[in-house]
């Protein structure tokens, strides 16, 4: 009957080491790399003042038909989404 009970702990004790433990230490060690990572390269990234200066040249209504077809919000998804692709497909450890 010991031998039995051992027997299964030493499975349940495997199972958590092999597949709970190491994934656990897999996925934090990828949360880790890539928030740390994001975080310098956002310090290093340029701010918005370059794009502010280049609309300030814009009459209004020109400002007129951007504000209809909602061209400011469409920039910002288009920026936000190369950034993800960046991200995502050049950094070797999260792509």
């Amino acid at each position: 009957m010991f031998g039995i009970l051992l027997s299964a702990f030493n499975t349940v004790l495997a199972w958590l080491v092999r597949s709970v433990l190491i994934k656990f230490a897999v996925f934090f060690g990828l949360y880790f790399v890539t928030t740390e990572f994001v975080s310098v390269i956002t310090a290093v990234l340029p701010n918005g003042s370059a794009v502010t200066g280049a609309m300030a040249g814009v009459t209004n209504s020109t400002w007129y038909f951007l504000d209809v077809f909602m061209v400011q919000t469409g920039i910002s998804m288009v920026v936000s989404a190369y950034a993800t692709r960046f991200v995502i497909r050049r950094i070797p450890v999260i792509g």
